[in-house]
């Protein structure tokens, strides 16, 4: 008889990371085997909180560990990419929070080494589990927008105060939330784009980061697509309250994101020949579509048992869509969405853009590996197999055999 056991997890970085230990401890899928930080005095405070007994200050303990099927990397932007390259290398699945890296050098390794080991990934990007994304997912997808003609996106962020290594941030080097909802909503790759500068920062924050500009706006061309968008993103020395935005403007409907953080949204909807209507709306909640263990993790909840953790309502109650995707994923032996190409795809729209923004607004081509839908090669041509993980209903995963 097949071994019934629950994906086993292991969370690194808990910071943020912490976010999502009490939804993984819901999922009726997972295990948090492992945790991971560098504090031993942090680490061991939060292992004592949730019961997780398996704690390590070093990552290569964790990549040892061969209960481990799966690693959720939250650390700081410089280290996804490396970490992310060795836990594939190690033969673990990989969720790792945005961006992917911050080379299209390290984002082609990523994916070369997805394709030959068929293990997965999966860009954390938590727009496009937000509900506001879903819900306008779900009326693209009904057809409610008519012909889309126009996407942009906007987040513009003050990050004076925030921890030294965001001064040695590129804009564009951190723009997924605002490339993945313009991409993800009709499915589509971007195909070039053309960036330009504006203004500039103070001298401290232009030696530190290498970039002079103070906002970077961006016009992405869509392939296979008469569809265009345009995104812009600032950290510093730009007064605009925090704000990430995403319009979609169609034939039939258009909506656009509230200027002020906390008013409602609006939607324009064509009444030919009468003028068009503007009516605020709504959003629901998508907590329905998850099972019903992390359904309220889409909401600020309260656990007595874990008072001090303010859980749920992460980013558009996206933290626990991000989890069942990953889940699933794994357990159904498919691509998790983004993938490991669409991941690269969202990650190198920024990178490139910031280059083509450093020479004067210079077309710059998406490389190939992006384009890619699947990242998979035989397992016998690559001689590499993914970890044998069996579904908690006893059936194996299809490649596991």
């Amino acid at each position: 008889m097949t071994n019934v056991r629950p994906l086993n997890a292991a969370i690194v970085g808990l910071g943020f990371g912490a976010e999502f230990i009490p939804i993984y401890l819901k999922h009726p899928d997972v295990n948090v085997l492992a945790v991971c930080r560098r504090n031993r005095l942090e680490l061991n405070k939060l292992g004592d909180a949730f019961g997780i007994e398996r704690r390590y200050t070093e990552f290569d303990q964790v990549l040892s560990d061969g209960d481990v099927d799966f690693v959720h990397i939250n650390s700081p932007i410089g280290d996804h990419a490396w970490m992310s390259i060795a836990a594939l290398e190690a033969g673990k699945h990989v969720m790792c929070t945005v961006p992917m890296a911050t080379t299209v050098a390290e984002c082609e390794k990523i994916c070369q080494l997805v394709a030959e080991t068929g293990l997965k990934y999966m860009m954390a990007e938590t727009v496009v589990y937000s509900r506001e994304f879903l819900f306008i997912k779900e009326l693209y997808e009904k057809g409610e927008f008519g012909k889309i003609q126009y996407l942009q996106a906007s987040h513009p962020q003050d990050m004076d105060g925030w921890p030294e290594y965001w001064q040695r941030m590129i804009p564009m080097h951190y723009a997924t939330h605002v490339v993945s909802p313009v991409l993800g909503l009709t499915d589509g790759r971007a195909e070039y784009v053309s960036c330009f500068g504006s203004g500039s920062v103070r001298d401290e924050i232009r030696e530190l980061s290498g970039c002079p500009h103070a906002v970077e706006s961006c016009h992405i061309k869509l392939a296979e697509s008469d569809i265009s968008a345009h995104i812009w993103r600032f950290l510093y020395d730009t007064a605009r309250q925090y704000r990430e935005s995403f319009d979609v403007y169609g034939s039939k409907k258009s909506f656009e994101w509230s200027l002020v953080e906390g008013e409602s949204h609006i939607m324009h909807t064509a009444k030919r020949p009468e003028p068009e209507i503007a009516e605020q709306v709504e959003i629901p909640d998508f907590a329905h579509r998850l099972p019903e263990e992390i359904q309220p993790f889409t909401r600020s909840i309260v656990d007595a048992d874990h008072l001090s953790f303010l859980q749920g309502a992460g980013h558009g109650g996206s933290h626990p869509h991000m989890v069942n995707e990953f889940a699933e994923a794994l357990r159904t032996d498919r691509d998790p969405w983004p993938n490991a190409a669409t991941s690269a795809n969202w990650t190198c729209v920024g990178i490139l853009a910031h280059e083509s923004a450093m020479q004067g607004g210079k077309i710059r081509q998406l490389p190939e590996f992006t384009q890619a839908t699947t990242l998979r090669v035989d397992a016998a041509e690559s001689g590499v197999r993914p970890p044998a993980i069996t579904s908690r209903t006893g059936i194996p995963s299809p490649h596991i055999n």
